[in-house]
């Protein structure tokens, strides 16, 4: 089934880098651009996929081979965190090149803009085909041309597609099988498949699989053409679907429950209060199964370039929206300023321009990702980057300029976060009474700050913002600094703000058309 048109064909394909040729320069510094014809580009992403849970990144109990297999061939960001941890502001933020408040996405139902400059964009004005399959959180029917995007197949699509295809075989009434989704309404044991079990069909008739061949189409009918295709799939995102045949793949008991300070217990959403130990280690399995189903289906897209001869003049990005967290201080979602929630894969391949096997360890963040991508893939820079290039990164350089702390919001519960390589800063107005499905025992308990000596405490657990005022400040600064420079409306913050927090509080407001 092709569920688009090929409008736009480029004329044939010039010399390749072949397989063989590119294995053995995968080592090499990245060569010159091959003459007369730019690069393919292939932007994979997706939904809620941890930077801990996977192999690359030292995971023992994560089974992401062809993920880890990208590592090897490209460059690994191994310290790469989000701008926002709830996905529309963070994808419109990397799609934008700007931060969710310049980008005017800062909660999860705001569409983007139709005239906001975007990647798609770029890529379009410099002659690509532009194609989008999957998850992508515009908040707007997909219609061709839509943010740049020649074809558009987004998740209305696939859905509606996906369910009009149906199952080629049905699945025995003795295999029991996952209920409805209903988040929030059912228990979060239900909702968050505690019991690990699979969504009701066999792995070829899972959407996931439906979205890979959709996208393995579309480069058989364009590998003629000049094209930059997003594939975004929605796994592990919850209720972490998978198929029939991957039941059972992991044992719950060999997952720790992760450890809830002390200091936690005000700030567990209620939703999660009586998840029991058990319950827990099932919905860790049932994400790890998830993460396991969706490398598949990445594998699949590779193994496509790849038997096309593509993948040698490809540039490949994997990334996620966002992290997510598997019981740390007893959550299970993002939504939050610990690192499992921010802490994000970031994955760049092509053989011969970009350094295979490397890892970088320095900090980096999203809105450094459309800047590179402009950088490597030789598009004009997008009108307004709030990030930096990662370009000296990928071809073994030191970078002149390496991050010193990432920066992240989340207005929906009006925060805002800063990491350096010691501490964490999280604060919060506790003004705003969230409505994410998220609320604590008291769901506005006034403005509160929190710091974090990662160096002592990597858990983030004991708050020492009372002993360390100087170290506050200086991380108030950065937040500030941050937005006064992002932010579209810095140059009305009132004059005469009584202190810093009031200024940042000023700041984390929402403030979406």
């Amino acid at each position: 089934m092709i569920l688009y048109q090929n409008r736009r064909p480029f004329g044939t394909l010039a010399a390749m880098i072949t397989r063989r040729t590119a294995v053995g320069a995968l080592a090499a510094a990245p060569a010159a651009r091959p003459q007369g014809r730019k690069p393919n580009f292939l932007y994979i992403l997706a939904d809620d996929h941890a930077g801990y849970v996977l192999g690359a990144a030292g995971n023992r109990l994560a089974r992401t081979p062809n993920l880890d297999q990208l590592a090897r061939e490209g460059t690994h960001f191994r310290n790469h965190f989000c701008n926002s941890p709830v996905c529309t502001p963070s994808r419109q933020s990397f799609f934008t090149g700007q931060m969710p408040s310049m980008a005017g996405v800062t909660v999860l139902r705001t569409p983007l803009s139709n005239d906001k400059p975007t990647l798609a964009k770029q890529f379009k004005n410099a002659g690509y085909q532009t194609a989008v399959m999957g998850k992508m959180h515009f908040n707007q029917p997909s219609r061709p041309g839509l943010h740049g995007f020649d074809h558009v197949m987004c998740e209305d699509v696939v859905g509606r597609e996906w369910q009009k295809a149906g199952p080629s075989r049905a699945v025995a009434e003795s295999v029991k099988v996952k209920p409805q989704w209903r988040p929030f309404r059912d228990p979060a044991n239900i909702w968050l498949n505690a019991d690990k079990l699979p969504f009701g069909r066999y792995d070829h008739d899972m959407r996931g699989s439906f979205l890979a061949r959709q996208a393995c189409q579309y480069l058989e009918d364009n590998k003629d053409s000049q094209f930059a295709l997003w594939v975004s799939f929605q796994e592990p995102h919850s209720p972490f679907d998978f198929p029939v045949e991957d039941a059972g793949a992991f044992d719950p008991a060999r997952f720790p429950v992760p450890k809830v300070g002390s200091e936690d217990a005000w700030q567990i959403p209620l939703i999660f209060k009586d998840l029991k130990p058990e319950e827990k280690q099932g919905i860790i399995a049932a994400y790890y199964t998830s993460a396991r189903f969706l490398d598949r289906n990445i594998g699949i897209v590779l193994d496509k370039l790849k038997s096309l001869g593509l993948d040698g003049n490809t540039t490949v990005v994997y990334m996620a929206d966002h992290g997510y967290s598997l019981g740390q201080h007893g959550r299970f979602e993002k939504h939050c300023g610990y690192d499992p929630a921010l802490h994000v894969p970031l994955i760049l391949r092509h053989p011969g321009r970009i350094r295979a096997g490397h890892a970088v360890t320095e900090m980096t963040e999203h809105i450094d990702v459309p800047a590179t991508v402009c950088d490597i893939m030789g598009l004009d820079p997008l009108p307004v980057l709030h990030g930096q290039s990662l370009r000296p990164y990928l071809e073994g350089k030191a970078h002149p300029s390496p991050r010193t702390h990432i920066f992240s919001q989340y207005l929906e519960n009006e925060e805002a976060f800063v990491r350096t390589d010691r501490w964490k800063y999280i604060f919060c107005t506790g003004q705003r009474k969230r409505t994410d499905g998220y609320l604590i025992a008291d769901p506005t308990p006034g403005r509160y700050k929190r710091l974090y000596d990662r160096k002592a405490d990597p858990g983030e657990f004991t708050d020492v913002a009372a002993e360390n005022p100087t170290v506050v400040a200086e991380m108030e600064d950065l937040i500030l600094e941050r937005f006064r420079r992002t932010h579209p409306e810095a140059d009305k913050e009132p004059g005469n703000q009584p202190s810093r927090e009031d200024a940042i509080a000023w700041y984390v407001r929402p403030r979406d058309a």
